[in-house]
C-alpha cells in the first residue's frame, strides 16, 4: 500500500480480490511515458539538487519500497504475525508505520520536515503562470476528488483490506466492486496522486508538479509489481479451496 490515507496512496487496493486485480495494470507503459515526458519538462523549472527536493525524492520512492519487501517477507515467514501473536495485529502493526512513513512524506507543513512535500514545493520558487485564483480552484478541485477517492477506497476494503492484510492471510471472500473501484483501478493511489498534484496547483509549485510526477510512477511501478504477486496469494488460495472441496 498499495504511500496518506489522507496514502495520501496506502497500499492493498486494486481491482481484484481483495481489492487487487489479477492482471498487468492496462495502460502502464503509456502512463510511464506520460510521467517521464512530463517529468522531462518540469525539470526545466526545478533544480532537483535541492536538498529538501532530493530528501522528498527518496521519501516517496522509500516508501512502497518499504511495505513491499516487509508484506512478501511476512506472506513468506508469518514472522510479524508470529511476533505480534495474530495476523491482525500484525497488519495494524505495518498499517501504522505505513501511516507514520507518509505522515512525513506528506504535506504537513507544522512538520517542517526536510523530506516532505510541501517542505520540498516551499524551498523552490514558484510558476507565475500558475500562481492565480483559477489554479488556486482546480487545485482545490483536484486535491477533493483525491480525498473522495482516498476515503471511499478505505470505507470499501476496510484497515486490513487496505494495509496489505492478504499478505498476512487475511483474505477477502470476494472482489470489491463498490464505489470507487467500479469507475477506477487503483483508486487509492490515483487519489493519492491527485492529492499532492492539487496541493502543488494550489502553491503554484513546478517542483510540487514534478514531485507529483514521481509520486504517479512510483504508483505505476508498484502496481506492477504488487498485482500478480496478489494475484498469485489469491490464486493459491482458490486451488487450496478446491482440493478441500
Amino acid at each position: 500500500m498499495s504511500e496518506v490515507s489522507f496514502r495520501g496512496g496506502v497500499p492493498g487496493e486494486g481491482k481484484g480480490p481483495g481489492g487487487r486485480g489479477s492482471e498487468a495494470p492496462v495502460g502502464a507503459g503509456s502512463s510511464l511515458q506520460a510521467d517521464l515526458y512530463v517529468m522531462a519538462w518540469l525539470l526545466g523549472y526545478v533544480n532537483p539538487w535541492d536538498p529538501s527536493f532530493v530528501a522528498a525524492v527518496l521519501a516517496i520512492a522509500f516508501n512502497p519500497l518499504f511495505w513491499n519487501v516487509v508484506a512478501r517477507w511476512e506472506q513468506k515467514t508469518h514472522r510479524l504475525s508470529k511476533a505480534f501473536g495474530s495476523p491482525y495485529l500484525a497488519c495494524y502493526a505495518l498499517g501504522g508505520a505505513i501511516l507514520l512513513l507518509n505522515l512525513v512524506r506528506s504535506h504537513y507543513d507544522t512538520l517542517s520536515l526536510p523530506c516532505s512535500f510541501t517542505q520540498a514545493m516551499l524551498s523552490q520558487p514558484k510558476m507565475e503562470s500558475l500562481d492565480n485564483a483559477g489554479a488556486y480552484r482546480v487545485g482545490l478541485a483536484l486535491l477533493g476528488v483525491g480525498v473522495l477517492f482516498v476515503l471511499s477506497s478505505f470505507s470499501a476494503l476496510g484497515f486490513t483490506g487496505t494495509f496489505l492484510g492478504d499478505y498476512f492471510g487475511i483474505l477477502k471472500e470476494a472482489r470489491v466492486t463498490t464505489f470507487p473501484f467500479s469507475v477506477l483501478d487503483n483508486p487509492m493511489y490515483w487519489g493519492s496522486t491527485a492529492n499532492y498534484l492539487g496541493w502543488a496547483v494550489m502553491h503554484a509549485s513546478p517542483a510540487g508538479l514534478l514531485l507529483s510526477a514521481i509520486v504517479a510512477l512510483v504508483y505505476v511501478i508498484a502496481v506492477y509489481y504488487e498485482e500478480p504477486f496478489t494475484a498469485e496469494i489469491y490464486r493459491q488460495k482458490a486451488a487450496k479451496s478446491h482440493k478441500q472441496s
